[in-house]
């Protein structure tokens, strides 16, 4: 018996102290009729790919992969993990009646959106982020599984209990045993002279600097006789993480910096001009700044700002030398005002505010800022860069050269529906 299409009773949230709460309204059931379900490239099928493309054999694959430290057993046995779980995901769905239309990367266009009724996520949290890129509104709910989560972290997935029981997921879902999170996400709006918004798909890319620039060369390349665009242009994407402007090595090196602790000094400083809700424009230089939201404020922009114990203390013996205050600085105490300081650092995914972080300023006569970071509803950056770029959720690049102004704001229509399911 088919079922009906998509049912549920959204409950409002209000934000208190920081903190989500729901309001007195119960969620309905969730019951989709269609779900499309999203299936990551894994490391072997990319390796795969690539190596078939170059030409090489099986041999030649394993000994090149041999050749970085990896492993094409290894590589192999999490693609079957990955492959297996994904399986169960759309198995389950199938068992209830549920029609299901299993997508890659590749297949993953806004007709697939339209048709299903909900999306499911089946990798990390990379996945969910180019899951939720092609949505828009808040109809639609998207739910992310950890297809692997011994090597995954999964913060925008289910628990990882129900990885391999999501059919107890899925009843938990049908009889309302959830609570609707809608993540606000962050919209753009560019303008200025010469602005080109075709971007460049970031996801499951492995490029080079010099790859990089051609390939936004290449892609924003007017039509013969056509005007320079100057009028101000809503991006097709929103970030449900985080937007990162500054120079093409900085912009592109900054994500596999965070993930794997990366550190690199050859690069060049960025220039802009920025406005915190319709405040004066200030001179900016350093190596790039990060807007996120509630829910990338757990992510690269925790990184950037927390604080270490050591640092902590060196500040604590400094407040109390200058200010002759009978203080005294212990362990207990150095992690407690740690802790404080970088959980206030995280804010609600439903919260419609900004987070900014202006990484590694420059202070002189010349570049002076009231703010290196804070909470904004509205920020404008007037690039002044050579060869920029705006990465929006380490996923979509755009150009974002001098005199190119974008505009950063969260409109609560462009939320994005979630599920929270205890574990």
């Amino acid at each position: 018996m088919a079922l009906t299409r998509l049912r549920w009773g959204p409950a409002a949230s209000l934000l208190s102290g920081g903190r989500c709460r729901a309001l007195s309204r119960a969620p309905g059931p969730f019951q989709p009729a269609r779900v499309a379900v999203l299936s990551k490239t894994t490391r072997f099928e990319f390796e795969r790919e690539r190596s078939r493309l170059e030409g090489e054999r099986e041999r030649e694959l394993e000994e090149r992969l041999a050749t970085k430290g990896s492993s094409y057993s290894g590589l192999l046995d999490r693609h079957h993990i990955h492959i297996t779980n994904v399986q169960h995901v759309v198995d389950t769905l199938r068992k209830e009646g549920i029609e299901v239309r299993l997508v890659k990367r590749r297949d993953y266009t806004e007709e697939t959106v339209q048709w299903a009724d909900a999306i499911i996520s089946a990798g990390g949290d990379g996945t969910m982020l180019l899951s939720a890129s092609k949505v828009f509104g808040r109809i639609k709910p998207v739910i992310g599984v950890n297809t692997d989560p011994e090597r995954s972290q999964g913060h925008l997935c289910l628990p990882v209990r129900y990885t391999q029981c999501f059919a107890e997921a899925l009843q938990k879902l049908h009889r309302g045993e959830f609570r609707w999170q809608w993540r606000q996400r962050i919209r753009i709006c560019l303008e200025g002279a010469g602005i080109k918004t075709h971007p460049v798909d970031l996801h499951e890319q492995q490029l080079s600097l010099q790859q990089h620039i051609i390939a936004h060369r290449s892609a924003a390349q007017p039509a013969p006789g056509s005007p320079m665009n100057c009028e101000p242009r809503l991006l097709p994407v929103r970030a449900l993480n985080e937007v990162f402007v500054g120079e093409s090595l900085s912009s592109r090196l900054r994500y596999h910096s965070h993930k794997q602790s990366l550190k690199f000094s050859l690069h060049r400083a960025s220039y802009y001009e920025i406005s915190i809700d319709d405040g004066p424009w200030e001179k900016h230089k350093n190596s790039g700044l990060n807007m996120c939201t509630g829910t990338g404020s757990k992510a690269w922009s925790y990184n950037i700002n927390r604080l270490a114990c050591q640092e902590v203390e060196d500040l604590l013996s400094i407040a109390k030398q200058k200010s002759n205050v009978d203080l005294t600085i212990n362990r207990e105490l150095v992690e407690q005002v740690t802790d404080h300081y970088n959980q206030s650092l995280i804010f609600c995914p439903e919260e419609p505010k900004i987070f900014f972080s202006i990484r590694e300023p420059i202070v002189n006569r010349v570049f002076t800022s009231s703010q290196h970071r804070g909470f904004t509803s509205k920020m404008c950056v007037r690039s002044r860069c050579w060869d920029a770029c705006m990465v929006v959720d380490g996923g979509t690049s755009f150009e974002f050269n001098d005199g190119a102004i974008a505009t950063l704001t969260v409109d609560e229509e462009d939320a994005l529906c979630t599920v929270v399911l205890e574990d």
